[in-house]
């Protein structure tokens, strides 16, 4: 099982202040022989909404010397989880959380558009 980022208690908290409930720390997918950990699953019911909204999130921290590389690989597991998650299981949503200073605006335009 990977190590926890350091920001995965911080994002936890988070959503459950917001009414989350956490329903797996980590949260595995299993694809054929594939096994591989998301960081968290979470649920909330909606009122109007018996099943409720389901997600995974992956935490990032992006504190290597290199930024950009570190958004290369985020990006590469986010769309690998996400491929895997809409085979296994397409009622969850996944989401990157990031929290991430860049030294350039162009890399924070990059960011913006590929995650907002």
């Amino acid at each position: 099982m990977p190590a926890k980022d350091i920001y995965h208690d911080a994002v936890k908290n988070a959503l459950i202040k917001d009414g989350w409930t956490i329903t797996a720390d980590p949260y595995k997918i299993k694809y054929k022989d594939a096994e591989l950990f998301a960081d968290l699953s979470a649920e909330k019911t909606i009122a109007a909404e018996q099943n409720g909204r389901k997600i995974v999130v992956e935490v990032k921290s992006f504190l290597s010397p290199s930024p950009m590389r570190d958004f290369e690989l985020a990006l590469g597991q986010y769309i690998l989880y996400r491929n895997l998650i809409n085979l296994t299981e397409p009622e969850y949503i996944i989401y990157l959380s990031k929290k991430v200073r860049m030294k350039t605006s162009s890399q924070e335009i990059l960011l913006k558009r590929l995650f907002n």
